[in-house]
């Protein structure tokens, strides 16, 4: 029910909001916003299973309720900071590339391929990150990029917007413009280049974090930026509301299991390797933020319900199988493989930008019969 025309008293507390969180149906306030619950809502609420159900963070943190003389409904309202998380996506999201013709983006094959892949089955895309050479996209391109794929995806599945950078004023500006562009969460680098402190790192963050009024998913890969998120790093930023999650791409199992072990619930925790899948599944990780899923995103999302579903031995199976073809795909710098194989799949054209150039010879071959081993007809 609508609280139009009712005053609705403001929340406690200061900064940014989180998305809402639900249980039972019942969704929790956002920000400034409040929810009327009827009084059977409202009982249920307090019924000792449901309100067990609620994270204890969030329960202890309940402020109160308000009832309205001329409403037989309740305000059921938290603190702004002490948000109830989303999980942005379980299960497999497609770290797609930017397809172009010539030196302009394809916004053609890139719309077909956004199609496929969601008739494929992929629970979310991530557009415009390091698959979707963000890095050599105009300012004025990556927000094109980002403006088209969600109105392209129309909600089927939640879109994260690539919005860092190693300049924390231009992360901030981009992040406003792609939640107003109505991306659902966002994807925020760590600075690349000129690096920072894992100080640094908690301070950019949160900047960028407190600018935004989605979720906000870290993404830790040090081969790339030179600056690794430590997981004390992690958990420290984990208490910000808007923070929900981290693509780790370390490839350091240990460390991830330490993430897991001192965030738990505070931090989802997502797959940056197509190899690591089924390890950090069993850890407790929500997915995978892949590549492999630009040409195979039934299989991919399959991996990792498989998993979820309690089939650990399929997952294990397809996990293993798929090794050699990631590895294919990886064989040079990403997206380059990739882009070869969607080609080869005339899925968009053999076409990257300046410093990267197309797959060498030698290695094609290889890749096109591992594809074919996979099923795809190449």
């Amino acid at each position: 029910m609508s609280t139009a025309g009712k005053q609705v008293p403001k929340l406690c507390g200061k900064g940014a909001g989180a998305e809402a969180g639900a249980v039972a149906g019942i969704t929790l306030a956002v920000r400034r916003r409040s929810v009327l619950l009827s009084q059977g809502l409202w009982n249920a609420l307090c019924s000792r299973p449901l309100w067990s159900a609620i994270r204890g963070r969030a329960r202890d943190r309940f402020v109160g309720r308000l009832r309205y003389s001329s409403s037989p409904f309740f305000v059921f309202y938290l603190k702004e900071e002490c948000m109830m998380k989303k999980t942005v996506f379980t299960g497999a999201a497609t770290a797609i590339v930017t397809p172009f013709k010539g030196n302009e983006v394809d916004y053609d094959a890139f719309g077909k391929l956004i199609d496929w892949q969601i008739e494929e089955g992929i629970d979310g895309i991530v557009v415009t990150g390091t698959t979707g050479e963000a890095c050599t996209l105009t300012d004025g391109e990556h927000k094109e990029v980002i403006r088209y794929c969600v109105e392209r995806v129309r909600g089927r599945v939640p879109v994260i917007a690539g919005t860092g950078s190693n300049d924390t004023a231009y992360a901030v500006n981009l992040t406003r413009y792609a939640c107003e562009a109505g991306a659902d969460a966002m994807l925020l680098v760590t600075p690349y280049y000129n690096k920072a402190t894992q100080k640094g790192l908690v301070t950019s963050f949160s900047v960028i974090a407190d600018a935004s009024d989605k979720p906000c998913i870290l993404y830790n890969v040090p081969t790339r930026t030179g600056c690794n998120i430590l997981p004390e790093t992690a958990a420290a930023l984990a208490e910000h509301p808007n923070i929900v999650g981290i693509k780790e791409a370390s490839g350091n199992i240990s460390q991830i299991a330490r993430l897991a072990a001192l965030c738990g619930d505070k931090m989802d925790i997502y797959s940056g390797n197509d190899d690591e899948i089924v390890p950090i599944l069993s850890l407790g990780g929500k997915g995978v933020i892949s590549v492999m899923s630009n040409i195979l995103p039934k299989e991919t999302s399959r991996l990792c319900k498989c998993y979820f579903e309690g089939d650990t031995r399929e997952a294990t199976r397809l996990q293993l199988k798929y090794v050699p073809l990631v590895g294919a795909l990886f064989c040079e710098v990403n997206p380059i493989p990739v882009k070869a194989a969607l080609a080869a799949m005339g899925r968009c054209e053999n076409a990257l930008r300046l410093p990267l150039t197309p797959m060498e010879a030698k290695n094609v071959p290889p890749m096109l019969e591992l594809m074919r081993a996979a099923g795809l007809a190449v």
